[in-house]
């Protein structure tokens, strides 16, 4: 792992939060991550009961895990073979009567959040949209772009739709990230960006990280380590060395399969984005072939190596490029 760099951040994860599955993060290499902690479609009382339950988990086991909040802390969590837990949220319903809020959430340990998940909600349209049906960005999601600029939070716009992307690109005064999608010029579906979102998130001094998750790899065939690395090395080619990174987007341990199926399976509850899969996608096979848990990470820089990456390429792939759109955003 010391060749590829003593700090790995995965820019978006979802996983179990437990003693276990920490370790088997950290065996992965991973310094530190974008944990979703809050439920994607809570209210503020869900969404606070929900933060408070995660910092409880994470502040019981400080031997394997922190909570993290700069990147003095990050490194702090690599100095002590910790793995550093960035508290984020996919979504920003818990806000929608008062944009204000985002500076609480902040003081409770929030450093990302997302305006909108797939659906509709005050700020703007998800990825359930399409180009004919999201009407981007509204005046509440322009007051809530620059409460997170005033509260020095990071914007993701992962989840938004096309023109809500946009919206926020142009919109935006600080770096802004994408943090868990991939090249839709390689892999049509929604959830995916675009070559000019891409190049636009650059502008703003962000990144796009892109994401193992099957759905947003390959459409007709189960993907593998090597299709994924195709869509590093696209994002490398249109927004630069220097705007790209990487997320598992993975929940771990499995997942129960019934659960599975009625949320992201092929008849799940976003049919714009999984039922459009070839039939490889079922329970058995949804995950790539070449990544299966976090233990498996170390897997992604040997695939990078084998591409033609240098070390230096992979560090900022892996880290580095997070490191600077922290301490840009968050000022340390």
């Amino acid at each position: 792992m010391s060749e590829v760099s003593h700090i790995v951040i995965d820019g978006l994860n979802c996983a179990s939060m437990n003693r276990d599955q920490m370790v088997r993060t950290h065996e992965g290499g991973i310094t530190a991550l974008n944990y979703t902690c809050l439920p994607v479609l809570g209210d503020l009382v869900t969404s606070l009961t929900r933060l408070q339950a995660v910092r409880d988990t994470i502040e019981a086991m400080p031997e394997i895990a922190l909570i993290v909040s700069s990147t003095a802390d990050i490194r702090a969590a690599h100095e002590t073979g910790r793995v550093g837990v960035i508290l984020g949220t996919q979504n920003s319903t818990m806000v929608e009567a008062d944009v204000a809020l985002l500076g609480a959430f902040r003081t409770l340990g929030l450093r990302i959040l997302q305006p909108t998940y797939n659906e509709q909600n005050a700020f703007g349209f998800g990825s359930s949209f399409d180009a004919s049906t999201d009407l981007g960005i509204t005046d509440a999601g322009h007051a809530w772009l620059a409460e997170m600029h005033k509260q020095h939070l990071i914007v993701d716009l992962s989840h938004c739709g096309p023109k809500t992307t946009d919206d926020y690109l142009a919109a935006a005064k600080e770096p802004v990230v994408i943090s868990h999608s991939n090249a839709f010029a390689l892999c049509p579906n929604p959830r995916n960006k675009s070559d000019d979102q891409a190049r636009a998130v650059a502008k703003t001094g962000g990144l796009i990280g892109a994401v193992l998750w099957s759905p947003l790899v390959k459409i007709e065939t189960r993907p593998t380590l090597d299709d994924y690395i195709d869509h590093v090395a696209h994002l490398v080619k249109v927004a630069g060395i220097e705007h790209v990174s990487f997320a598992t987007d993975l929940v771990e341990p499995h997942p129960d399969p019934v659960k599975w199926d009625k949320a992201v399976g092929p008849n799940g509850e976003y049919p714009n984005i999984t039922g459009i899969l070839g039939d490889w996608y079922r329970y058995e096979t949804r995950l790539n072939t070449g990544f299966q848990s976090m233990r498996d990470t170390p897997g992604i820089w040997e695939a990078m190596r084998r591409r033609g990456f240098s070390s230096s390429d992979i560090e900022k792939i892996a880290s580095g490029n997070w490191l600077r759109v922290m301490r840009d955003i968050w000022g340390a």
